[in-house]
Formats: structure tokens, sequence, C-alpha cells
């Protein structure tokens, strides 16, 4: 049985994530915060962790290795939005994306990535987003926009390292996802549009997949109709 870690957790994506993964016969591991996840699930392994503090990271997946030995797949979704153009977005507005968006992806993805490189083979999926991609959309969310762009530089970095090894970094890209959120934000929107987290999710077992094993450096853009 594969070990799957998933950041995260209690978000709209890392929760479809970890209840398909469950079903799909992984032993899915979750990092949450002193608060919890807000959830139980038979078969989840939860360990405590702050994923904007390196020390606290580092100790929480080296907790899991020694529990479960190797983690096959990492799924980091943790992640936060703001918007904001260039005239009202100052330093501290990008010192915050960066924590919330880049640091978590970093200090997760890193340890994880060395434990991947010793057991010569492993999957690790980030979240992107199309405001990084897209400059048209990420000039009214400039913090957002570019503390997401240095995920895909990460994947690219990742990647490159590991050219020699079964270590394939991905990134999945959606648009608008259909949350309770965005709904009761935007509710004159035609929810058909977007992209549903379990859509995300089908994604997320494709890339693990025997079928997705001649893919590198993978970039899957979600977009539907929004």
């Amino acid at each position: 049985m594969k070990n799957v870690l998933i950041t995260g957790a209690s978000g709209n994506i890392g929760k479809a994530a970890v209840e398909k993964f469950i079903q799909e016969g992984f032993n899915v591991i979750a990092t949450a915060s002193p608060r919890g996840l807000g959830y139980e699930l038979a078969g989840l392994s939860v360990y405590e962790a702050d994923l904007t503090n390196e020390k606290s990271v580092e100790d929480a997946i080296a907790k899991i290795i020694s529990v479960h030995q190797t983690i096959d797949v990492a799924i980091l979704t943790v992640g936060s939005f703001a918007v904001g153009s260039i005239e009202t977005t100052d330093g501290a507005a990008i010192q915050k994306m960066m924590s919330l968006n880049f640091n978590t992806a970093y200090f997760t993805a890193r340890p994880i990535f060395k434990q991947m490189m010793v057991q010569q083979t492993g999957r690790i999926i980030f979240i992107g987003s199309r405001p990084a991609l897209v400059p048209a959309e990420g000039k009214n969310t400039v913090a957002y926009a570019l503390s997401k762009s240095l995920v895909f530089k990460l994947a690219e970095l990742l990647n490159a390292e590991a050219a020699e090894n079964d270590i394939v970094t991905s990134v999945i890209v959606p648009s608008v996802i259909d949350t309770p959120e965005n709904r009761k934000s935007n509710p004159s929107a035609n929810f058909s549009d977007w992209v549903t987290p379990e859509t995300i999710v089908d994604s997320m077992l494709y890339l693990v997949s025997p079928n997705a094993k001649a893919l590198r450096e993978p970039v899957l853009k979600l977009y539907s109709n929004s």
C-alpha cells in the first residue's frame, strides 16, 4: 500500500483528496495545524505541523518517515489568496502571500524530496494558479500571482534535480474552483463552468497512476469554461 501525504487537508481540495485516496486504497497521512482538521476518517493518520515554520515541518516529516518509512506521493495543497494591484500591494502583502503560498510549499517539499531521492522514486503535486501564468489576471492579484509563480519554478528545479530518478513533480492549475466560499462571493456565476475539487483530485490520481509513468514536468491546466 502506497503512502500519500496530503497538506491542506482541511481545505476543499485537500479534504476531497483525503477522501478519494482512502477510497482508492492508499495509506493517507495528513498534516494539520494545532486546530486540527475538523473531521476524522478511518484510515487517516494526522500529524501536527505549522507549515509556515521550517523547523516544525522538518520535525513532522521526520516523524512521518520514522513511522511510515516511505512517502510515495505528496499532495501539497496549502495556500491562500489575496487581491490587490501594484498600487495597493505593499511589501507586507507580498511577504504574507510568500509565506502562505511559497514558503509552505518549499518547507514541505524539501524534506519530502530528500526522502524520495533516497527512495529513488516518488511523486509530488503542487497546486498552481492561472494568475501566475496569465498577467492579465495576475495584475489584480499581484502578491498572490508572484508567490504562486515561484511554485512553478520550484517544480522545474525539483524535476531538474531528479531527472535521473523516478521522481516527478507536477503542477495542477485550476481556474475557478467550485467551493462554497466561491459560490458565496460570486452568486450570479454559472457554477457548472467551474472546476470541482473532485475533478482536481481525479487529475491527481492520474498523475500518480502507472498510466502517467512516462510524464515528465507535467503542468495540467484545468480551466473548464471559466
